[in-house]
């Protein structure tokens, strides 16, 4: 810190103006030219610092960080050194389309800090020594006066040191729906971040009015900069699905070593056969035991998951976490811009002849007016009708509609107050410029304008506070004409309305007989037309899919910047589970992390937040092991969006720095797309599953087959590069065919699966073994029938591979459905990437028996019709029994059941 400015003993926006300016060093005038260069030099630029980059080639070296792969390597370079040339230009083949894909659709690195920088304003207007100068905001420096008018990105943190009519948006730290008032008077110690109203914060807007500040902060000090700390020291987890491959990829490595040192151990010493004929088929044991197919497979399946859920307007920044929102058990979402609209609107009239429904959309004009449900005239009622009046004409919005529907421009809660105006039937064509108008200001807390009314007189139309106006008022207007105003029930109803976390404002109008306004002039006697109120409402979308998601059994929680009642009234109306009790940040802040981490399970709603705030309540979620996900669109989500198992980010209303520290882009910014990408990633997991339990048999059975011929020093059936062909060409082609399989009828009602669960239950595991054993019968069995009718070794051997592919063939049928019957004509006549797989495999079989520079390459021989029709048998025998073992599980958890 330079000398020149001081460590206040408070916060900066508790101090007066005059504090404020004496603690960094500054004064009326600003600082003078001189001192401010010193302070740039002392400081640095007022920019965030740059993190250090991962390289295009470490981003490609990450995508090794995977056993398999390792172990595939290894595999290829034992190959090269046995002179099997062909086996390892296969296999690395494998390993370079793999990381390819990966590297391809993971693309850019994450760029959330980048975006973060890209926020500070590019200039801003100041004074030096009692005169104005426009410089680069990056020349900022702590004790600069900065000028801000409407329109204006705030350059840095600003003390307030003078402000007239000023209203600032800063959603995209508080999430706070409309501007939030400003002034220069200080405010509480431990006032939170959205109650700051002595502040203006760096990327935030000026919504109307001007104002002049003291920066009191630049670059990495400023708010944006300290969430951009937090964003670079967040760790980001790991996905379920990498955690249960990694799992995996360990027992199985450990497995196929364990195997291959006891079968060369078995063959060297106790049988006493050649090592270098035994290491040789070690070797085939260790090709045969790895499904080599399996990581091309796994990443092209998130692939095509990932090609999907682009087709559903969302992007996928990293590959896994297709898989991750299927496992998802939680999800926090932000509430503006996320399950509401971001867009206010009036959803309540009341007039002193009762209370009135609004319908409509955002800032469309079109709507109806309905009281208890039946529909409602404006015109009939004239208190509407003054209604509609006023808040069109005291009013300084304007509506533009574009290529995503309408937006406001001015002012949001005057925006809804002009699309009010023109469904009671006061459209733009009737606006008109006021004679003389009172803008608003944070002391008076209404506005006014003054409009010509039949030539003679003026009317004043007021809007404003309702317990501000109704101390103005001595009337009320009600069908009848006007009356006495009965101030109490106008209170109770300004307070149900509130209650309904609805922002209320208070309409009223009085005849003036001159052509200027004062304050003095609407002081008293005017008349309460009435009240609206207004709301950021839910998105209608979003309702359906926290339905969707609760019947998943997904917990959603809301976590918002805003206020309590806002927040719990927004909870109510979209159907959360628990909305009875809210815990704001306060109250986060007094609990340790165990208090919060048992607060977390018992809340839904949670207002008033910070970035720290939601960050604990992501990781206190993790700490039960829970999958979170979490959504948002502001740069105070993106600190949980990183740390959460799926970031969700809003792509069109989101700001950059949300969308780079995302692992999902929603373009559409419908939280209705998340319950989408939930059944995708769930059908993804599901398919996944289905792929392992279809390559594992396979790899069983080539290992079996071997392992018998080792072990009774037999010929082997199928020989090594056989089986590679086997590995990497029909079984991954098979196996492919299962990504695209559809969602299951009941995916969504399933409950969400537990993230350390193995990816192979008990189940499974006992479905891969049952297989294994039936392969290595089928490609032993037929190897020994051909030998036994007389068939030399190179036909016995080319009749067990296509025996081993039947099989597959037939499994894949009855591997679609893991428990439910195959043979229905729904089964048989399979989809059409099954039946392009078939076709393709079958096709290729032929070229390998047949074509003679395989023969050369893999020693097969051409067989007969009847040698190929022997050879499909065991493949229909292996569906039949498998179809039996389906009926006999079923049954039996059916009477485990009772």
């Amino acid at each position: 810190m330079n000398d020149q400015t001081q460590q206040p003993d408070r916060p900066i926006w508790a101090e007066t103006v005059d504090e404020a300016l004496a603690l960094t060093g500054s004064g009326r005038r600003g600082l003078d030219d001189a001192e401010a260069k010193r302070r740039l030099a002392a400081d640095g630029p007022n920019k965030l610092p740059e993190p250090p980059r991962r390289t295009a080639l470490q981003r490609l070296l990450a995508q090794f960080n995977n056993l398999l792969i390792l172990v595939l390597i290894g595999a290829a370079g034992i190959t090269a050194l046995l002179g099997h040339y062909i086996d390892t230009v296969v296999i690395l083949a494998v390993v370079v389309v793999n990381t390819l894909i990966g590297f391809v659709q993971e693309g850019k690195a994450e760029e959330a800090l980048e975006a973060l920088r890209g926020m500070l304003a590019p200039r801003a207007v100041v004074s030096r020594g009692g005169k104005k100068h426009e410089i680069s905001a990056e020349n900022l420096v702590k004790g600069d006066l900065v000028h801000l008018e409407a329109g204006d990105k705030v350059p840095a943190d600003l003390r307030l040191i003078s402000a007239s009519s000023l209203s600032a948006e800063e959603a995209i730290l508080t999430g706070e729906s409309v501007p939030t008032r400003k002034q220069t008077e200080p405010v509480e110690d431990d006032a939170v971040l959205g109650d700051r109203r002595s502040m203006v914060y760096s990327g935030t807007m000026i919504a109307r009015g001007a104002a002049t500040g003291v920066v009191v902060a630049t670059g990495a000090e400023t708010e944006i900069g300290r969430i951009s700390g937090m964003l670079a020291s967040v760790e980001q987890l790991t996905t379920p699905l990498i955690e249960q491959m990694g799992v995996f990829a360990r027992y199985l490595t450990a497995v196929i070593i364990a195997l291959s040192t006891i079968i060369l151990f078995w063959g060297v010493v106790l049988r006493g056969e050649d090592f270098a004929e035994t290491f040789m088929i070690v070797v085939g044991l260790t090709v045969a035991a790895i499904p080599e197919g399996l990581p091309a497979v796994l990443t092209v399946t998130l692939a095509i998951g990932v090609q999907i859920m682009a087709r559903r307007n969302a992007i996928v920044r990293r590959l896994p976490t297709i898989e991750t929102l299927g496992s998802v058990s939680v999800i926090c979402s932000d509430k503006t811009g996320t399950l509401t609209r971001n867009e206010m609107m009036v959803t309540t009239l009341v007039t002193a002849d009762g209370a009135f429904e609004v319908s409509g959309t955002g800032y469309a004009p079109e709507g109806a007016i309905a009281r208890d449900g039946e529909p409602v005239d404006p015109e009939s009622t004239p208190a509407l009708s003054q209604l509609a009046r006023i808040a069109a004409l005291c009013n300084t919005a304007a509506l533009h509609e574009g290529e995503h529907g309408w937006r406001v421009e001015g002012d949001p809660m005057e925006g809804a107050l002009l699309a009010l105006a023109a469904k009671l039937g006061f459209g733009h064509e009737n606006r008109e410029e006021p004679t003389a108008s009172i803008p608003f200001d944070a002391e008076y807390r209404y506005m006014a304008t003054l409009h010509g009314d039949d030539g003679d007189t003026t009317v004043a139309l007021v809007k404003g506070a309702p317990e501000r106006i109704l101390d103005m008022c001595s009337e009320e207007l009600a069908s009848d004409g006007r009356r006495p105003l009965d101030r109490a029930r106008w209170a109770g109803e300004a307070e149900r309305v509130a209650g309904d976390g609805q922002r209320v404002l208070a309409l009223a109008m009085k005849s003036h007989g001159g052509a200027s306004i004062d304050h003095d002039d609407i002081a008293q006697d005017l008349v309460l037309v009435g009240f609206v109120g207004l709301i950021d409402p839910p998105r209608a979308e979003a309702v359906a899919a926290v339905a969707d998601c609760r019947s998943a059994g997904i917990t959603v929680k809301m976590i918002t910047g805003d206020h309590a009642g806002t927040a719990a009234a927004i909870g109510r109306q979209i159907g959360l589970e628990r909305t009875e009790k809210v815990l704001t940040g306060a109250e986060i802040e007094a609990l340790d992390d165990a208090a919060l981490s048992r607060a977390v399970l018992e809340t839904d709603i949670f207002a008033r937040t910070s970035p720290e705030h939601k960050l604990r309540l992501v990781t206190a979620l993790q700490s039960h092991d829970l999958v979170v996900a979490m959504t948002g669109d502001g740069v105070n989500d993106a600190p949980a969006l990183k740390r959460a198992d799926a970031g969700i980010a809003m792509g069109r209303k989101g700001s950059e720095a949300t969308r780079e520290a995302a692992d999902l882009v929603l373009t559409d910014d419908n939280f209705a797309s998340i319950a989408e990408a939930v059944r995708r990633g769930r059908t993804v997991y599901a398919n996944l599953k289905k792929v392992i339990t279809f390559l594992l048999p396979v790899n069983g059975g080539e290992s079996l087959s071997l392992i018998i011929a080792i072990m009774f020093g037999l010929l082997l059936p199928i020989t090594p590069a056989q089986i590679l062909w086997v590995n990497m060409v029909s079984s991954a082609a098979l196996a492919m065919s299962l990504a695209f399989e559809a969602p299951e009828r009941d995916i969504m009602r399933q409950p969400p699966r537990d993230r350390s669960a193995p990816i192979l239950s008990r189940f499974l595991v006992w479905r891969v073994a049952l297989v294994s054993v039936l392969f290595s019968i089928g490609v032993f069995g037929q190897f020994k029938l051909a030998s036994a009718m007389g068939e030399d070794v190179e036909t016995a051997r080319t009749m067990a591979l296509n025996t081993l592919v039947a099989m597959e063939i037939f499994y894949l049928f009855s591997v679609r459905y893991l428990r439910a019957a195959s043979i229905t004509w729904e089964g048989v006549k399979g989809t059409q990437p099954v039946l392009i797989a078939v076709g393709l495999v079958a096709f290729l079989q032929v070229v390998f028996t047949y074509a003679p520079f395989m023969q050369f390459l893999f020693e097969t021989r051409p067989l007969t019709l009847l040698q190929l029709a022997q050879c499909a048998a065991p493949g229909i025998l292996l569906l039949v029994i498998l179809e039996m073992e389906k009926k006999v599980v079923n049954h039996l958890e059916i009477a485990k059941a009772r």
